[in-house]
Protein backbone atom coordinates (compact mmCIF):
# COMPACT_ATOMS: atom_id res chain seq x y z
CA UNK A 1 0.00 0.00 0.00
CA UNK A 2 1.64 3.25 -0.98
CA UNK A 3 2.62 5.37 2.23
CA UNK A 4 4.53 8.90 2.90
CA UNK A 5 5.80 10.39 6.39
CA UNK A 6 4.00 13.37 6.79
CA UNK A 7 6.78 14.84 8.74
CA UNK A 8 10.08 14.24 6.33
CA UNK A 9 8.02 13.41 3.38
CA UNK A 10 9.71 10.08 2.47
CA UNK A 11 7.51 7.83 0.18
CA UNK A 12 6.81 4.15 0.25
CA UNK A 13 5.52 1.32 -1.66
CA UNK A 14 4.96 -0.24 1.68
CA UNK A 15 3.70 1.11 4.39
CA UNK A 16 5.58 1.09 7.56
CA UNK A 17 4.65 1.50 11.03
CA UNK A 18 7.26 4.05 11.40
CA UNK A 19 8.64 5.90 9.15
CA UNK A 20 12.28 4.44 8.30
CA UNK A 21 14.49 7.83 7.26
CA UNK A 22 13.11 9.70 10.54
CA UNK A 23 11.79 7.46 12.60
CA UNK A 24 8.29 9.14 13.68
CA UNK A 25 4.99 7.45 13.12
CA UNK A 26 2.91 10.26 11.81
CA UNK A 27 2.48 7.77 8.38
CA UNK A 28 -0.06 8.19 5.81
CA UNK A 29 -1.28 5.15 3.72
CA UNK A 30 -3.73 4.15 1.43
CA UNK A 31 -4.67 2.30 -1.92
CA UNK A 32 -5.23 5.73 -3.90
CA UNK A 33 -3.14 7.90 -1.75
CA UNK A 34 -0.70 9.01 -4.78
CA UNK A 35 -3.82 9.02 -7.41
CA UNK A 36 -5.98 11.26 -5.79
CA UNK A 37 -6.23 15.09 -6.35
CA UNK A 38 -9.16 17.07 -5.26
CA UNK A 39 -8.50 18.15 -1.69
CA UNK A 40 -9.79 20.25 1.35
CA UNK A 41 -7.50 22.32 3.45
CA UNK A 42 -8.82 23.48 6.76
CA UNK A 43 -6.88 25.73 9.59
CA UNK A 44 -7.29 24.41 12.59
CA UNK A 45 -8.95 26.77 14.82
CA UNK A 46 -7.68 29.67 12.84
CA UNK A 47 -7.94 32.62 15.26
CA UNK A 48 -7.30 31.49 18.28
CA UNK A 49 -4.11 29.59 16.51
CA UNK A 50 -3.12 32.98 15.88
CA UNK A 51 -3.74 34.53 18.84
CA UNK A 52 -1.52 31.63 20.56
CA UNK A 53 1.14 32.24 18.00
CA UNK A 54 0.88 36.21 18.66
CA UNK A 55 0.45 35.27 22.67
CA UNK A 56 2.91 32.30 23.85
CA UNK A 57 1.06 32.87 27.36
CA UNK A 58 -1.68 31.62 25.79
CA UNK A 59 -0.52 28.45 24.25
CA UNK A 60 -1.67 25.78 26.76
CA UNK A 61 -4.71 28.02 28.23
CA UNK A 62 -8.32 27.47 26.46
CA UNK A 63 -9.03 30.43 24.33
CA UNK A 64 -12.28 31.85 23.59
CA UNK A 65 -12.80 34.59 20.20
CA UNK A 66 -15.29 37.20 20.69
CA UNK A 67 -16.26 39.06 24.30
CA UNK A 68 -17.55 42.40 24.54
CA UNK A 69 -20.97 43.70 24.36
CA UNK A 70 -21.37 41.33 21.78
CA UNK A 71 -21.52 38.57 23.94
CA UNK A 72 -21.43 35.56 21.70
CA UNK A 73 -18.38 32.89 21.05
CA UNK A 74 -16.84 33.92 16.91
CA UNK A 75 -14.66 30.71 17.58
CA UNK A 76 -12.43 28.33 20.25
CA UNK A 77 -9.57 26.70 20.28
CA UNK A 78 -9.55 23.20 21.18
CA UNK A 79 -9.23 23.15 24.61
CA UNK A 80 -12.08 25.23 25.01
CA UNK A 81 -13.93 22.45 22.59
CA UNK A 82 -13.11 19.88 24.48
CA UNK A 83 -15.16 21.39 27.35
CA UNK A 84 -18.10 22.14 25.39
CA UNK A 85 -17.60 25.66 23.64
CA UNK A 86 -19.17 26.11 20.42
CA UNK A 87 -19.37 28.91 17.90
CA UNK A 88 -22.24 31.25 18.40
CA UNK A 89 -22.49 30.34 21.90
CA UNK A 90 -23.70 32.66 24.34
CA UNK A 91 -20.58 34.19 26.41
CA UNK A 92 -21.92 33.47 29.39
CA UNK A 93 -22.93 30.06 28.62
CA UNK A 94 -19.06 29.51 27.52
CA UNK A 95 -17.48 31.00 30.34
CA UNK A 96 -19.91 28.36 32.48
CA UNK A 97 -18.72 25.79 30.90
CA UNK A 98 -15.22 27.13 30.99
CA UNK A 99 -14.54 28.87 33.57
CA UNK A 100 -10.74 29.62 33.35
CA UNK A 101 -11.16 30.55 29.49
CA UNK A 102 -9.05 33.59 28.36
CA UNK A 103 -11.39 35.94 25.96
CA UNK A 104 -9.93 38.01 23.53
CA UNK A 105 -11.57 40.06 21.01
CA UNK A 106 -11.20 39.29 17.43
CA UNK A 107 -8.20 40.67 15.15
CA UNK A 108 -9.37 40.37 11.49
CA UNK A 109 -6.09 42.35 10.37
CA UNK A 110 -4.08 39.88 11.60
CA UNK A 111 -6.22 37.28 10.24
CA UNK A 112 -6.26 38.53 7.09
CA UNK A 113 -2.42 39.07 7.15
CA UNK A 114 -2.33 34.95 8.32
CA UNK A 115 -4.86 33.93 5.34
CA UNK A 116 -2.62 35.81 2.61
CA UNK A 117 0.47 34.42 3.48
CA UNK A 118 -1.28 30.62 3.55
CA UNK A 119 -2.99 31.68 0.10
CA UNK A 120 0.47 32.41 -1.94
CA UNK A 121 1.54 28.72 -0.26
CA UNK A 122 -1.10 27.61 -1.73
CA UNK A 123 -0.59 29.43 -5.03
CA UNK A 124 2.72 27.72 -5.28
CA UNK A 125 1.09 24.60 -5.57
CA UNK A 126 -1.79 25.22 -8.20
CA UNK A 127 -3.45 27.67 -10.14
CA UNK A 128 -6.91 26.14 -9.14
CA UNK A 129 -7.74 27.38 -5.64
CA UNK A 130 -11.17 28.11 -4.47
CA UNK A 131 -11.58 30.14 -1.21
CA UNK A 132 -14.33 29.77 1.17
CA UNK A 133 -13.01 31.93 3.85
CA UNK A 134 -10.04 33.29 5.19
CA UNK A 135 -9.09 29.52 6.74
CA UNK A 136 -9.91 27.41 4.62
CA UNK A 137 -9.77 26.34 0.50
CA UNK A 138 -10.32 23.52 -2.01
CA UNK A 139 -7.75 22.82 -4.59
CA UNK A 140 -7.17 20.78 -7.46
CA UNK A 141 -4.00 19.17 -7.90
CA UNK A 142 -4.81 17.47 -11.19
CA UNK A 143 -1.73 17.31 -13.52
CA UNK A 144 1.01 18.41 -10.90
CA UNK A 145 2.84 15.56 -10.32
CA UNK A 146 4.94 15.98 -12.92
CA UNK A 147 5.19 19.85 -11.94
CA UNK A 148 6.03 19.03 -8.65
CA UNK A 149 8.24 15.83 -8.90
CA UNK A 150 5.65 14.49 -5.85
CA UNK A 151 1.93 13.16 -6.12
CA UNK A 152 -0.80 16.03 -5.01
CA UNK A 153 -0.70 14.18 -1.40
CA UNK A 154 2.71 14.82 -0.97
CA UNK A 155 2.77 18.43 -2.15
CA UNK A 156 -0.38 18.88 0.80
CA UNK A 157 1.61 17.63 3.06
CA UNK A 158 4.54 20.03 2.74
CA UNK A 159 1.88 22.87 2.68
CA UNK A 160 0.89 22.12 6.04
CA UNK A 161 4.66 21.42 7.03
CA UNK A 162 5.28 24.80 5.50
CA UNK A 163 2.64 26.01 7.37
CA UNK A 164 3.54 25.41 10.66
CA UNK A 165 7.36 26.07 10.31
CA UNK A 166 7.19 29.04 8.77
CA UNK A 167 3.71 30.68 10.00
CA UNK A 168 3.03 28.93 13.18
CA UNK A 169 -0.39 27.82 11.90
CA UNK A 170 -1.66 23.65 11.62
CA UNK A 171 -4.16 22.83 8.97
CA UNK A 172 -5.92 19.49 8.03
CA UNK A 173 -5.97 17.97 4.66
CA UNK A 174 -8.85 15.99 2.89
CA UNK A 175 -8.28 13.76 -0.04
CA UNK A 176 -10.69 12.76 -1.94
CA UNK A 177 -12.49 12.48 -5.92
CA UNK A 178 -14.73 15.64 -5.45
CA UNK A 179 -15.50 18.62 -3.48
CA UNK A 180 -18.12 16.96 -1.22
CA UNK A 181 -15.83 13.98 0.09
CA UNK A 182 -12.53 16.39 0.39
CA UNK A 183 -14.54 18.76 2.33
CA UNK A 184 -15.85 15.50 4.53
CA UNK A 185 -12.35 14.12 4.85
CA UNK A 186 -10.54 17.10 6.03
CA UNK A 187 -13.14 17.04 9.17
CA UNK A 188 -12.52 13.33 10.30
CA UNK A 189 -8.90 14.20 12.09
CA UNK A 190 -8.66 17.63 13.08
CA UNK A 191 -6.49 18.76 14.67
CA UNK A 192 -3.61 18.43 11.95
CA UNK A 193 -5.20 16.03 10.26
CA UNK A 194 -4.51 13.71 6.90
CA UNK A 195 -7.60 12.04 5.77
CA UNK A 196 -8.29 10.40 2.58
CA UNK A 197 -11.43 8.91 1.36
CA UNK A 198 -11.40 6.65 -2.20
CA UNK A 199 -13.54 6.03 -5.30
CA UNK A 200 -13.47 2.41 -4.03
CA UNK A 201 -14.79 3.09 -0.48
CA UNK A 202 -16.83 5.96 -1.36
CA UNK A 203 -20.13 3.60 -1.02
CA UNK A 204 -18.94 1.86 2.25
CA UNK A 205 -18.12 5.34 4.01
CA UNK A 206 -21.08 7.03 3.52
CA UNK A 207 -23.47 4.23 4.22
CA UNK A 208 -24.04 4.52 7.70
CA UNK A 209 -22.81 8.22 7.77
CA UNK A 210 -25.44 11.30 9.47
CA UNK A 211 -27.29 13.32 6.62
CA UNK A 212 -25.93 16.17 8.80
CA UNK A 213 -22.40 15.43 7.44
CA UNK A 214 -23.28 17.04 4.18
CA UNK A 215 -22.02 20.74 3.97
CA UNK A 216 -25.40 23.26 3.50
CA UNK A 217 -27.66 20.62 5.16
CA UNK A 218 -28.69 23.04 8.28
CA UNK A 219 -30.97 22.56 10.90
CA UNK A 220 -34.51 23.09 9.16
CA UNK A 221 -33.48 20.89 5.65
CA UNK A 222 -32.54 18.38 8.60
CA UNK A 223 -35.69 18.85 10.47
CA UNK A 224 -37.55 18.11 6.64
CA UNK A 225 -35.48 15.26 5.98
CA UNK A 226 -36.52 13.57 9.61
CA UNK A 227 -39.67 13.53 8.73
CA UNK A 228 -39.72 12.11 5.63
CA UNK A 229 -37.47 8.74 7.71
CA UNK A 230 -34.13 10.29 6.25
CA UNK A 231 -31.73 10.34 8.52
CA UNK A 232 -28.65 8.39 6.84
CA UNK A 233 -26.97 7.91 3.74
CA UNK A 234 -28.36 4.57 3.68
CA UNK A 235 -32.07 6.00 4.18
CA UNK A 236 -31.44 8.30 1.01
CA UNK A 237 -30.21 5.42 -1.11
CA UNK A 238 -33.65 4.00 -0.78
CA UNK A 239 -35.44 6.67 -2.56
CA UNK A 240 -35.88 7.17 -6.17
CA UNK A 241 -34.75 10.03 -7.92
CA UNK A 242 -37.53 11.22 -8.86
CA UNK A 243 -39.32 10.91 -5.83
CA UNK A 244 -36.79 13.13 -4.01
CA UNK A 245 -36.82 16.11 -6.55
CA UNK A 246 -40.78 15.91 -6.25
CA UNK A 247 -40.57 16.53 -2.30
CA UNK A 248 -37.62 18.49 -1.83
CA UNK A 249 -36.79 20.06 -5.30
CA UNK A 250 -33.64 20.79 -6.30
CA UNK A 251 -32.24 19.57 -2.99
CA UNK A 252 -33.64 16.53 -3.70
CA UNK A 253 -31.09 15.85 -6.74
CA UNK A 254 -28.50 17.14 -5.25
CA UNK A 255 -28.81 14.77 -2.55
CA UNK A 256 -29.73 11.55 -4.42
CA UNK A 257 -25.87 12.56 -6.16
CA UNK A 258 -24.41 13.20 -2.84
CA UNK A 259 -26.06 9.96 -1.70
CA UNK A 260 -23.86 8.24 -4.00
CA UNK A 261 -20.46 9.92 -3.33
CA UNK A 262 -21.02 12.09 -6.83
CA UNK A 263 -20.15 15.54 -7.04
CA UNK A 264 -19.46 17.32 -10.24
CA UNK A 265 -18.50 20.52 -8.97
CA UNK A 266 -15.18 22.10 -10.09
CA UNK A 267 -12.63 23.49 -8.08
CA UNK A 268 -12.75 27.00 -9.59
CA UNK A 269 -10.97 30.16 -8.82
CA UNK A 270 -13.06 32.48 -10.45
CA UNK A 271 -16.69 30.96 -9.67
CA UNK A 272 -19.20 33.49 -10.01
CA UNK A 273 -20.26 34.61 -6.74
CA UNK A 274 -24.03 36.55 -6.73
CA UNK A 275 -23.72 36.54 -2.56
CA UNK A 276 -21.65 36.07 0.93
CA UNK A 277 -23.84 34.95 3.80
CA UNK A 278 -24.05 33.20 6.83
CA UNK A 279 -27.08 32.76 9.69
CA UNK A 280 -27.36 30.71 12.89
CA UNK A 281 -30.38 28.60 13.81
CA UNK A 282 -31.25 29.11 17.69
CA UNK A 283 -31.21 26.09 20.06
CA UNK A 284 -33.98 27.81 21.91
CA UNK A 285 -35.94 30.65 20.35
CA UNK A 286 -35.00 34.37 21.99
CA UNK A 287 -35.64 37.98 21.92
CA UNK A 288 -32.80 38.81 24.06
CA UNK A 289 -32.16 42.11 21.95
CA UNK A 290 -28.19 41.95 23.67
CA UNK A 291 -27.89 37.98 22.88
CA UNK A 292 -29.30 39.10 18.71
CA UNK A 293 -27.21 41.94 18.91
CA UNK A 294 -24.06 39.81 19.67
CA UNK A 295 -25.11 37.07 16.60
CA UNK A 296 -25.41 39.86 14.20
CA UNK A 297 -21.87 40.85 15.05
CA UNK A 298 -20.65 37.71 14.44
CA UNK A 299 -22.28 36.82 11.57
CA UNK A 300 -21.23 40.21 10.21
CA UNK A 301 -17.72 39.04 10.92
CA UNK A 302 -17.93 35.89 9.45
CA UNK A 303 -19.47 37.12 6.08
CA UNK A 304 -16.57 39.70 6.52
CA UNK A 305 -14.32 37.13 6.34
CA UNK A 306 -15.43 35.70 3.62
CA UNK A 307 -15.37 38.57 1.11
CA UNK A 308 -11.86 39.49 2.23
CA UNK A 309 -10.93 35.85 1.20
CA UNK A 310 -12.38 36.28 -2.08
CA UNK A 311 -11.20 40.02 -2.51
CA UNK A 312 -14.85 41.04 -2.65
CA UNK A 313 -16.86 43.85 -1.31
CA UNK A 314 -20.79 44.31 -1.41
CA UNK A 315 -22.99 47.37 -1.92
CA UNK A 316 -26.27 45.76 -0.22
CA UNK A 317 -26.97 44.57 2.99
CA UNK A 318 -29.37 41.85 4.08
CA UNK A 319 -30.55 40.03 7.51
CA UNK A 320 -32.85 37.64 7.61
CA UNK A 321 -34.58 36.39 10.47
CA UNK A 322 -37.28 33.67 10.80
CA UNK A 323 -39.89 33.95 13.44
CA UNK A 324 -40.83 31.15 15.89
CA UNK A 325 -43.66 30.18 13.59
CA UNK A 326 -41.18 30.24 11.03
CA UNK A 327 -42.36 33.14 9.36
CA UNK A 328 -39.56 34.80 7.64
CA UNK A 329 -38.65 38.40 7.58
CA UNK A 330 -36.03 40.22 5.41
CA UNK A 331 -34.65 43.41 5.09
CA UNK A 332 -32.23 44.82 2.85
CA UNK A 333 -30.57 47.96 2.00
CA UNK A 334 -28.16 49.53 -0.76
CA UNK A 335 -24.91 51.24 0.24
CA UNK A 336 -23.61 54.39 -1.33
CA UNK A 337 -20.02 52.15 -1.83
CA UNK A 338 -19.51 48.67 -1.51
CA UNK A 339 -17.97 47.12 1.69
CA UNK A 340 -16.39 44.35 3.27
CA UNK A 341 -15.88 46.22 6.53
CA UNK A 342 -17.13 43.78 9.28
CA UNK A 343 -17.93 47.11 11.49
CA UNK A 344 -20.05 48.16 8.52
CA UNK A 345 -21.76 45.43 7.90
CA UNK A 346 -22.25 44.97 11.54
CA UNK A 347 -24.01 48.78 11.95
CA UNK A 348 -25.98 48.31 8.58
CA UNK A 349 -27.60 45.26 9.99
CA UNK A 350 -28.09 46.04 13.29
CA UNK A 351 -29.84 49.09 11.99
CA UNK A 352 -32.25 46.58 9.65
CA UNK A 353 -33.13 45.13 13.05
CA UNK A 354 -33.82 48.43 14.93
CA UNK A 355 -36.34 48.99 12.00
CA UNK A 356 -38.02 45.41 12.47
CA UNK A 357 -39.89 46.76 15.80
CA UNK A 358 -40.55 43.76 18.35
CA UNK A 359 -41.42 40.86 16.48
CA UNK A 360 -39.78 37.91 17.89
CA UNK A 361 -39.62 35.73 19.41
CA UNK A 362 -36.86 34.44 16.65
CA UNK A 363 -35.58 30.92 15.55
CA UNK A 364 -32.79 32.26 13.00
CA UNK A 365 -30.85 34.99 12.07
CA UNK A 366 -28.96 35.75 9.03
CA UNK A 367 -26.46 38.25 7.35
CA UNK A 368 -26.05 38.77 3.72
CA UNK A 369 -24.05 40.69 1.38
CA UNK A 370 -24.80 41.25 -2.43
CA UNK A 371 -24.39 42.99 -5.54
CA UNK A 372 -20.81 42.00 -5.17
CA UNK A 373 -17.53 43.89 -6.59
CA UNK A 374 -14.07 43.42 -6.43
CA UNK A 375 -12.10 45.10 -3.19
CA UNK A 376 -10.18 47.96 -4.81
CA UNK A 377 -13.68 49.19 -5.24
CA UNK A 378 -14.75 49.35 -2.17
CA UNK A 379 -14.24 51.79 1.32
CA UNK A 380 -13.13 54.41 -0.62
CA UNK A 381 -14.39 57.38 0.69
CA UNK A 382 -16.65 55.59 3.49
CA UNK A 383 -20.87 56.33 4.51
CA UNK A 384 -21.25 59.80 3.72
CA UNK A 385 -24.17 59.70 6.53
CA UNK A 386 -21.52 58.45 9.04
CA UNK A 387 -18.71 60.40 8.45
CA UNK A 388 -16.65 58.37 11.40
CA UNK A 389 -17.23 55.02 9.72
CA UNK A 390 -13.94 55.72 7.44
CA UNK A 391 -12.23 57.03 11.23
CA UNK A 392 -13.59 53.64 13.06
CA UNK A 393 -12.01 51.56 10.32
CA UNK A 394 -8.67 53.30 10.56
CA UNK A 395 -8.53 52.99 14.27
CA UNK A 396 -9.65 49.72 14.03
CA UNK A 397 -6.43 48.84 12.01
CA UNK A 398 -4.18 51.15 14.37
CA UNK A 399 -5.54 49.43 17.07
CA UNK A 400 -4.84 45.58 15.43
CA UNK A 401 -1.26 47.18 14.60
CA UNK A 402 -0.40 48.82 18.31
CA UNK A 403 -1.90 45.09 19.53
CA UNK A 404 -0.03 42.67 17.35
CA UNK A 405 3.35 44.43 18.79
CA UNK A 406 2.77 45.37 22.65
CA UNK A 407 -0.15 43.08 23.34
CA UNK A 408 -3.85 42.63 23.33
CA UNK A 409 -4.27 44.86 26.48
CA UNK A 410 -2.18 47.88 24.97
CA UNK A 411 -5.79 49.34 24.00
CA UNK A 412 -8.92 48.69 25.40
CA UNK A 413 -12.32 50.00 23.65
CA UNK A 414 -14.56 51.26 26.65
CA UNK A 415 -17.84 49.12 25.19
CA UNK A 416 -15.30 46.16 26.17
CA UNK A 417 -15.72 46.92 29.70
CA UNK A 418 -19.54 46.59 29.59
Amino acid sequence: MPAFCRDCLTTFETAPRRCTACGRPRIAAHPELFSLSIAHMDCDAFYASVEKRDNPELASKPVIIGGGRRGVVSTACYVARVRGVKSAMPMFQALKLCPEAVVVRPRMEEYVKASAAIRKMMQELTPAIEPLSLDEAFLDMTGTTALHGAPPAVMLARLVKRMREELGLTGSIGLSHNKFLAKVASDLDKPRGFSVIGKAETNQFLKDKPIGLIWGVGAVAQGALDKAGIRTFADLLRWERQDLTARFGSMGDRLWHLARGEDRRQVSAHAPVKSISNETTFFEDTSDSDMLDGHIWRLAEKVSDRAKARDLAGRVVTLKLKRKDHSLLSRRVSLREATQIADRIYRTARDLFDQSGPQGPYRLIGVGLSDLVRAEESDLTGDLLDPKASTRAKAERATDTIRAKFGKDAIVKGRSLR
